[in-house]
């Protein structure tokens, strides 16, 4: 198996493809800037258009869209849709030439530069006053926020992070106590799998020898997917939403709750709940990873200055405050997280695996791959 689990035609592919979409990037951005952008103009056309429905994978949408309502005058419904119901969605009502989803804010950056982008269910839009703002990188297509999954423990039962690397994991006394979102449910965590083989193989191996005291041996594996077997193999608890995993770790009156990875969103449910979770900041090599949230627009949208109104809502303070309290960090680097944020995840923002859009499509040939891995490697 080799590091990426994908083959080196499929990478040539994915490259290929990424230096096109960087060089798109480039060519829209030179126009973006010197376009003039008159954002009453927008809210008036906005306004004589139909209410737009925007998809998103967090219920915090539905705030966000009454907020748009109240403060432009124009109708907006958000809904609660899961990123690979969303994909399915999305593609369905394009082809149908029926749009319902005119926003669509999807975690799966791989499936839309996969799926939805080349074959134009989707376009992505970047508001010409950001251009100066967004980071080039995340211009196109547009991503308005980088989320993170953090490994979090259960501060009723244990003072600190009962673990220090995350090669503990494999290890026996682990067994059967560590709960996973299950990465045959949610496209991100094979694509962390990928990244991680992709680009910090190097740290894991590291690790590896830190706790162990030995370099790993791993043939033709990666060091990753030696990981992910042996994590896999160790029968973690798996779950279909991050809110089961919140519970099973964070739920007081617990002898011996589990430890878990999960969204930073829900360290909410400490004051939400009376949760008892903490974050393990030191944990080596990563306390967690991150991943982007594509900001979109159905192309067959009836109402296309109402959903370019919202985009630009949501790349303000304003717009994506209801996210940034969950530890979302917003694309638009003028925007902080909230000193109250529940997390801490600020303290631990240059710790955390950053994900690399670079081998976005070559996380998408691969995820298959890694899926049959764990598939193949877990055990209950």
């Amino acid at each position: 198996m080799k590091p990426a689990l994908g083959t080196s035609r499929n990478f040539a592919l994915a490259t290929t493809a990424l230096a096109t979409m960087m060089t798109a990037a480039l060519m829209a951005s030179a126009p973006a800037r010197a376009e003039a952008f008159d954002l009453n103009a927008l809210v008036e056309a906005a306004k004589k258009e139909a209410p737009i429905n925007i998809y998103d994978s967090t219920g915090k949408i539905v705030e966000m869209a009454e907020n748009f309502t109240a403060k432009y005058g124009v109708k907006a419904t958000g809904i609660k849709v899961s990123a690979s119901a969303q994909l399915e969605m999305i593609i369905r009502e394009g082809q149908a030439k029926n749009v319902k989803g005119d926003v669509v804010l999807i975690t799966d950056a791989p499936a839309g530069l996969a799926q939805l982008l080349p074959q134009k269910f989707v376009e992505s839009y970047l508001p010409p006053d950001m251009a100066d703002k967004i980071p080039v990188k995340f211009q196109n297509p547009l991503a308005i926020t980088t989320n993170a999954s953090v490994w979090a423990y259960n501060t009723e039962v244990y003072s600190a992070c009962p673990i220090k690397n995350i090669w503990e994991l494999t290890e026996p006394k682990w067994k059967g106590k560590v709960a996973f979102y299950d990465p045959l449910s949610k496209g991100t965590y094979p694509d962390w799998f990928n990244q991680t083989a992709t680009h910090d193989d190097d740290k894991m191996k590291a690790a590896y020898k830190a706790l162990f005291g030995k370099d790993i041996e791993v043939g033709e594996d990666s060091a990753t997917a030696a990981w992910v077997k042996g994590f896999a193999g160790n029968a973690p608890l798996l779950a279909d939403a991050d809110d089961a995993i919140s519970e099973a770790v964070g739920a007081p009156g617990q002898k011996e709750p589990f430890f878990g990875l999960m969204s930073s969103a829900k360290f909410r449910d400490n004051a939400d709940k009376g949760f008892k979770l903490g974050l393990c900041e030191g944990l080596d090599p990563w306390p967690g990873w991150t991943y982007v949230k594509l900001g979109l627009i159905a192309t067959g949208t009836k109402s296309p200055n109402a959903a370019k109104l919202f985009i630009h809502y949501i790349l303000t303070e304003e717009g994506i405050a209801p996210q940034v309290k969950d530890g979302k960090l917003p694309t638009n680097p003028d925007i902080g997280l909230p000193a109250d944020e529940p997390s801490g995840i600020g303290k631990v923002l240059d710790r955390l695996q950053q994900y690399d859009a670079s081998t976005a499509l070559a996380d998408w040939d691969a995820r298959q791959d890694w899926q049959d891995l764990w598939r193949v490697a877990y055990k209950k």
